[in-house]
């Protein structure tokens, strides 16, 4: 094929795998991030109101936290199939899984109705959601990565983040409306169930953009030369098992961060200030918003000057920023809520927005997407699933909020350190052809 026509060719699946991994990301993380708001505000009245209101949002945060101890088990099971036979098959099922069991949340009875069976099939279904998204995340990366410009690849892969941020903003919508909509009466008794239900609409988009998607340069090389791994798990665990520590460092802190921001501070702000509800909502989706924009610049500022530099900087301004925070919410004043939590998620983009270039970078391609995946899924163990449950537990022992800071600027320092001490990728060749078995070269060179 020439040149002429295969510019073209490769500029439309560039824009398809974006468009495709954006939507699909965004998909995905609506579905995900509705649970968490929905746990902060329905799930502790509607599947544990036999507890007071601050016990019962940490069982319903400690239902949330099941939905990331299994994201690993998603990702070695996705990294192992698309690692072996392509990232774009793995990316199919992990929608449908996704859209199906949220939907299925959205028909659950009540702990009324069913009494303790309801929180055993939230549970249930929380399982296979967190075992959907496990795989999501690497394969939506990779699909972009592997066949972006070198020079851009930090901006263009910083899409699959920003798909995080539009499932963040459709769900706390969604929710936010609802509440404003409907009494609260009628939103606890049916209201919260119509964006869970609402899924069934959003998979068969998914699964129509993702239809059209081709399989990435790298895949395709390591299948023609015979180099795909039997066995990618067992590889990286080997061969790149450091690697794994430095993601999970990268990334923990900035969950941790993000998961304060945005789900412990919804209860806060409604069971401990006794503030409206839509007042966490509408600060959630404004920043939401903001990070539609603030992800991508970071990212290309990354392709200047580098992933590590971007994520240290992201890191020391949040550790400034943090002992703001919590004074500035509790002014109470709606305005300043927004400010304190603006300037949070600004620093978390610097970190967040990098994140899907740099960890697809330090992964060989044999084994890229059990690394990439497992690395981001297990930094979510130590992260995200935890925080709002630690968060709460810090604020019921101390009755303070200055050790649920001390906690996050903790994990932001460790975020710090590990950078520092990670290996600069930008601008590393994603597609290098693959080096044949030791057994070929023995044939090539024999007399």
């Amino acid at each position: 094929m020439s040149t002429q026509h295969s510019d073209p060719a490769r500029t439309v699946q560039m824009r398809r795998a974006v468009t495709g991994s954006l939507i699909g990301s965004s998909l995905e993380w609506y579905d995900y991030f509705l649970y968490g708001a929905a746990s902060a505000l329905v799930f502790n009245k509607v599947f544990f109101p036999s507890f007071d209101p601050l016990t019962g949002t940490l069982l319903a945060f400690l239902t949330f936290s099941v939905g990331f101890i299994v994201r690993p088990i998603g990702a070695a099971v996705a990294g192992h199939y698309g690692d072996r036979i392509g990232r774009k098959k793995v990316m199919l099922v992990t929608i449908v899984a996704m859209g199906v069991s949220t939907v299925l949340i959205g028909l659950l009875p009540t702990y009324a109705t069913v009494g303790v069976a309801a929180p055993l099939m939230l549970v249930a279904i929380r399982i296979v959601q967190g075992l959907a998204l496990g795989g999501e995340w690497g394969g939506g990366a990779l699909m972009i990565a592997e066949r972006a410009p070198a020079e851009r690849r930090g901006f263009l892969t910083s899409f699959v983040q920003v798909g995080a941020s539009i499932g963040n903003l459709l769900s706390t919508g969604a929710l936010l409306l609802l509440s404003a909509l409907l009494t609260q009466e009628s939103f606890l008794t049916w209201g919260w169930r119509i964006p869970f239900l609402f899924s069934a609409v959003v998979v068969l988009i998914g699964l129509y953009v993702r239809l059209k998607m081709s399989e990435t340069p790298a895949f395709h090389s390591l299948q023609e030369q015979g180099q795909a791994s039997t066995n990618p798990v067992r590889d990286v665990l080997r061969q790149q098992s450091l690697d794994l520590l430095r993601v999970i460092g990268i990334r923990a802190g900035a969950d941790i961060m993000y998961y304060v921001l945005i789900t412990f501070l919804l209860t806060y702000i409604a069971d401990e200030l006794g503030l409206p509800r839509t007042v966490g909502l509408l600060a959630a989706m404004i920043g939401a918003t903001m990070q539609l924009f603030t992800y991508p610049a970071f990212a290309a500022l990354s392709d200047r000057f580098g992933r590590r530099r971007l994520t240290i900087i992201g890191a020391l301004g949040a550790i400034a920023w943090m002992p703001f925070l919590f004074p500035l919410v509790d002014t109470g004043s709606t305005l300043v809520i927004i400010v304190a939590v603006l300037g949070g998620l600004v620093w978390h983009s610097a970190m967040y927005g990098v994140q899907a270039a740099w960890i697809c970078e330090l992964f060989d391609a044999q084994h890229r997407y059990s690394g990439a995946s497992l690395g981001y899924q297990l930094a979510g163990i130590v992260g995200g699933s935890l925080a709002p449950t630690i968060a709460i537990g810090l604020l019921q022992l101390f009755d303070s909020t200055v050790p649920v800071t001390i906690y996050v600027c903790l994990a932001l320092a460790v975020v710090a350190i590990t950078a520092l001490c990670t290996r600069e990728t930008r601008g590393i060749d994603l597609n290098p052809s693959v080096e044949p078995a030791p057994d070929q070269l023995n044939e090539s060179h024999a007399p």
